[in-house]
């Protein structure tokens, strides 16, 4: 599975279900937007199992996407759940920080996980190379792509004028020509970043204009089962009410999947964006605080949930969303991938893509 074809489905509502398989990681580095150690949380193997054990060929999603922390840290679960989703139809990919790199080579439980997932992702930037060097990472990189594993690498830099990412794409570029795509972004203000790196902060708008969110498509599993509509890390933290779709130990994919769809304020936000919605319901005053944290106030506001119901109860709101998603789906993955990583950078995304 290329590159492009999972970016093609990031956008698209229920396309996916993301996976937090644990919480706990070996490496120590200091932009970690999840602040993992090896003593931070993981829950039973048996709930995530529950979970994909829902998935049927009748009705699945069409990726799942693990991460972590590390999840490599459980091979044996990984491939598990690989072995099962693809028995439904589901195709899995993985992202990793590479720990296990530093071994001469993959560790056999590691290298058989990989080899039972359908896209490998490499996380890449200077703080991971702290911990990993790079030339390691590129030698494992060498031995997945004999394996035919299909790879890309997801590279951070501190803002697009970074000389870090010019420098590593291009040995990227040199080592592996286009054998490996890469998706391009920057290090955000996130868990244990939040202590030195100041947030991006835009001025808020004075009109808001419709911004569709995307990244409130897919459900997401967090490392405890909680199961929001948001892959925003601070989400987990403290969960809004109209953000929260259930809990993998009591819910499978079908009932999640419907909330999903379902919800009329998630709907919504994926329809307008949070600014725009709060202009629609009255609130604009809610949007001075920047897109996602307008997203995470909206189940505070009294009366918000029966406005926003009341707005996509309306006939035309369902030919605006079909309007949308096709729009969504034609721009296609570098599209998406200029929207949520760097513009400058997105074609890299196509990297050695099928014709």
């Amino acid at each position: 599975m290329h590159l492009v074809e999972l970016l093609s489905y990031r956008a698209v509502p229920a396309a996916g279900v993301s996976l937090g398989l644990t919480r706990r990681c070996p490496l120590h580095c200091a932009h970690c937007s999840t602040r993992s150690t090896m003593e931070s949380e993981q829950a039973p193997a048996a709930m995530f199992i529950r979970f994909v054990e829902s998935f049927t060929p009748e009705d699945h999603p069409a990726v799942l996407a693990i991460s972590g922390g590390e999840a490599l840290l459980r091979p044996h679960l990984v491939r598990t759940l690989a072995e099962m989703a693809r028995a439904a139809g589901t195709r899995t990919i993985v992202l990793s920080g590479m720990f296990f790199a530093r071994s001469p080579s993959i560790p056999s439980p590691i290298r058989d996980a990989i080899r039972a997932v359908d896209h490998f992702s490499v996380s890449l930037d200077a703080f991971h190379e702290h911990e990993v060097p790079r030339a390691d990472v590129f030698r494992a990189i060498d031995d997945m792509l004999a394996d035919g594993v299909d790879t890309s690498i997801h590279i951070a830099g501190m803002d697009e004028d970074d000389p870090y990412l010019a420098q590593t794409i291009g040995e990227v570029r040199r080592a592996f020509g286009e054998r490996v795509p890469m998706m391009v972004n920057v290090i955000s203000s996130f868990g244990r970043a939040r202590s030195w790196l100041t947030p991006m902060r835009k001025a808020a708008p004075q009109s808001p204009e419709p911004a569709p969110c995307s990244i409130a498509a897919w459900p997401v599993i967090g490392f405890d089962g909680t199961i929001v509509a948001c892959a925003n890390d601070d989400v987990l933290d403290d969960v809004p009410a109209h953000l929260r779709l259930g809990h993998a130990s009591v819910d499978g994919w079908p009932a999640v999947r419907a909330r999903t769809l379902g919800s009329s304020t998630i709907r919504a936000v994926r329809l307008f964006g949070p600014e725009y919605l709060a202009h629609l319901a009255g609130q604009d005053g809610q949007a001075c605080d920047g897109y996602c944290r307008t997203c995470m106030r909206l189940s505070a506001e009294p009366g918000m949930k029966q406005r926003v119901e009341e707005i996509m109860a309306k006939p035309s709101i369902g030919m605006l969303e079909r309007q949308v998603a096709s729009w969504q789906q034609r721009a296609g993955a570098v599209a998406f991938a200029a929207r949520h990583g760097l513009p400058r950078y997105a074609e890299l995304v196509a990297l050695g893509a099928p014709a």
